[in-house]
């Protein structure tokens, strides 16, 4: 069988067609501002970036109250959304965004944190409740449906009850917990494309299995 990222550079290969119509939304959440970038609730902002890099894009346009760039994914051409309306407005920027380009929910894609995931965990979920995860509350709103996929990754839950949850989601990974996240994007990726590619299922696999069940 192919591995994925042989059949992404084959079909990267092809004839480019920078102006095929945008067919999916891919989001990352968190918040804007340097004093942000390493905190658990911006791991959606760090795959985004980790993302681009792997696609050869950039995040940099400023437009649907976000930074976005396009890139093309597989045979997908998509939009790559970093809403910059701070986290509980996220859903602002899904929205216009959505609604510009007429993309069904079932069509954008979410990076999110997750709380109730170890560090170095990753969850896909077709669908669903927000969670607690307000930047995903904000979507469900905005876009009234909770019928979209979204992946989360694992932050940690807070060192004990008492601990004040915005406090801790905006507190920083250390530097063990940074390299089980990074860890975690490339499975993410690769299940991003097999969702691209229609094939949920082995995308669910991909980004749900422990890294010890690859072992």
């Amino acid at each position: 069988m192919a591995n994925i990222f042989d059949i992404f550079k084959e079909i990267s290969a092809k004839k480019e067609t920078p102006n095929a119509p945008i067919t999916h939304l891919i989001v990352g959440l968190g918040n804007p501002g340097d004093k942000y970038y390493n905190t658990r609730h911006n791991a959606g902002f760090l795959m985004m970036d980790y993302l681009a890099q792997r696609a050869g894009a950039s995040i940099d346009r400023v437009k649907f109250k976000s930074l976005c760039g396009e890139a093309t994914l597989g045979d997908k051409r998509v939009l790559l959304l970093k809403p910059q309306t701070l986290m509980n407005n996220s859903g602002l920027a899904v929205r216009e965004a959505a609604a510009f380009y007429k993309i069904d929910p079932s069509n954008i894609l979410v990076f999110s944190d997750d709380v109730s995931l170890d560090v170095g965990r990753s969850r896909l979920r077709l669908k669903g409740s927000d969670g607690g995860q307000k930047g995903l509350r904000s979507i469900i709103r905005e876009m009234g449906t909770e019928d979209f996929p979204r992946i989360r990754f694992g932050v940690g839950a807070k060192p004990h009850p008492d601990y004040d949850m915005a406090d801790w989601v905006l507190s920083e990974f250390n530097k063990d917990e940074q390299k089980l996240l990074f860890a975690r994007f490339e499975p993410a990726f690769e299940a991003m494309l097999r969702y691209l590619a229609g094939d949920s299922d082995a995308a669910v696999r991909l980004c749900n299995a422990r890294s010890e069940d690859k072992a």
